[in-house]
């Protein structure tokens, strides 16, 4: 069993039992969340797709924890006019554990 989340701009595909990291939310390690932008659920006794998300149903997570991802440097230059400037950014996440799928 597996399904379509949306999340942070970005879509992802879970079952339970599974580790993701997304964008971050504003929870606390602990905490249980719900995802419910779901765009396709697959089962034993077959596949629902969304017309565009699935209502009613929801993907139950337990939030493990809120980071940040590793530093990229963003650099900027333009030659022969004494341009440069250089720049760090660490992508903030949060990590989440799958526990359920439901659907109604």
């Amino acid at each position: 069993m597996y399904a379509v989340v949306r999340t942070g701009g970005k879509q992802l595909r879970v079952s339970p039992g599974d580790t993701i990291q997304i964008e971050k939310i504003q929870v606390e390690p602990g905490d249980t969340v719900e995802l419910t932008d779901i765009l396709m659920i697959t089962t034993d006794q077959g596949t629902t797709v969304g017309t565009p998300t699935i209502g009613g149903a929801a993907v139950v997570c337990k939030a493990l924890c809120n980071g940040k991802g590793k530093k990229i440097v963003v650099y900027k230059y333009k030659r022969r006019k004494g341009y440069a400037r250089k720049q760090g950014h660490r992508q903030p996440f949060t990590m989440l554990s799958v526990t359920d799928i439901r659907q109604n």
